[in-house]
């Protein structure tokens, strides 16, 4: 068996899990399909495409930058944590955040680093790198994968990815936060599947269990002025009939089936319902990276289908994740520093 070449956020014993799913000493026990390890053992990324190795010029058309037209490993290859949500406002937030929290002086404007692509934005302070991805699976892996080959470029080592976002709860209260386990889809499959060439190509929708585990714990020890689950996250392809709402233009279910589907969810341990985590987390383990959702419910779902909350306490629970990130980030370093 491979050494272990875990770079623990909590020492090994404090939580259950004892290695992060891409450590070498267990890579190959957890995906019995035979992927090879896509972590190179200097820990950075290592997409096996062969297609993406012979070009002599890659574009990243979506941030609006080729990886020669940016010397990515001078600029990104430090990065360490990557932070992603829907909204630019929400991610710059963070990167502010992140900047204070890590003591990292800002000279002038934050820097938009795919500004010229009119699409995404992103910021980058110190090892933090945060960019929005919009809304729902198909924008959320378009502006993912090209940030993936971004970082392979860059030779970034070891990254963590977080996806912060609001979400409707399941059994749990509005302004409560919500660490995902794994992803399940609209079949109830814990499977992120994509037509490819006409045949449906499943991808499982884990994501890794150490890194939640430590969110969950290093949430609890912040003593935050808010409750913290650890549970399952449905990831709907439609806000509307998708998640079985009755507020929609269009609706085929009644409130009784809409109530047992909802229930339903909840016995198989789903705690909130969101638009993206089945392929975030799908991704995350193709490429072979440790990766978290964090959200936060702006209503239980049980209780209703509109969020009817003040514009104010909606702005107030929106910053929950990134709290329950921050910390674990700040944690990070002060480990390193002991």
């Amino acid at each position: 068996m491979a050494a272990c070449d875990c770079d623990n956020i909590l020492p090994q014993g404090s939580v259950e899990e004892q290695h992060y799913d891409n450590c070498r000493s267990v890579w190959a026990q957890r995906h019995p399909t035979n992927l090879p390890l896509l972590k190179n053992e200097d820990g950075t990324i290592g997409l096996k495409n062969r297609n993406i190795l012979n070009l002599d010029e890659d574009v990243l058309y979506h941030l609006a930058f080729t990886n020669k037209s940016i010397d990515l490993e001078a600029k990104f290859g430090d990065v360490k944590f990557v932070c992603t949500g829907g909204t630019k406002e929400r991610l710059k937030e963070f990167a502010l955040y992140m900047a204070q929290r890590l003591g990292i002086k800002i000279e002038g404007d934050l820097r938009d680093w795919a500004e010229k692509s009119k699409r995404f934005a992103m910021y980058k302070v110190g090892p933090i790198l945060a960019f929005n991805h919009g809304i729902g699976i198909p924008s959320m892996t378009i502006a993912l994968q090209e940030v993936i080959k971004m970082l392979f470029y860059a030779k970034a080592k070891n990254p963590i990815f977080f996806r912060i976002g609001t979400c409707g709860g399941l059994g749990v209260e509005a302004g409560s936060v919500v660490i995902s386990k794994w992803g399940l889809n609209g079949y109830l499959n814990k499977s992120y599947d994509l037509p490819v060439l006409g045949k449906t190509y499943s991808m499982p929708s884990f994501l890794d269990r150490r890194v939640a585990q430590e969110l969950y714990l290093v949430a609890k020890e912040s003593k935050n002025d808010f409750q913290t689950y650890l549970g399952g996250t449905m990831g709907s392809e439609d806000f509307y009939r998708g998640q079985a709402r009755l507020d929609g233009p269009f609706c085929n279910h009644t409130k009784e089936e809409k109530m047992t589907f909802l229930k339903e969810l909840a016995s198989r341990g789903v705690k909130n319902i969101e638009m993206e985590a089945t392929a975030f987390a799908a991704l995350m383990t193709e490429a072979g990276i440790r990766g978290a959702i964090v959200c936060v419910p702006f209503l239980n779902r049980l209780h209703g289908d509109q969020v009817t909350s003040t514009k104010e306490q909606l702005t107030q629970w929106e910053n929950n994740p990134m709290k329950v990130v921050g910390d674990y980030i700040v944690k990070y370093y002060e480990n390193q520093n002991q």
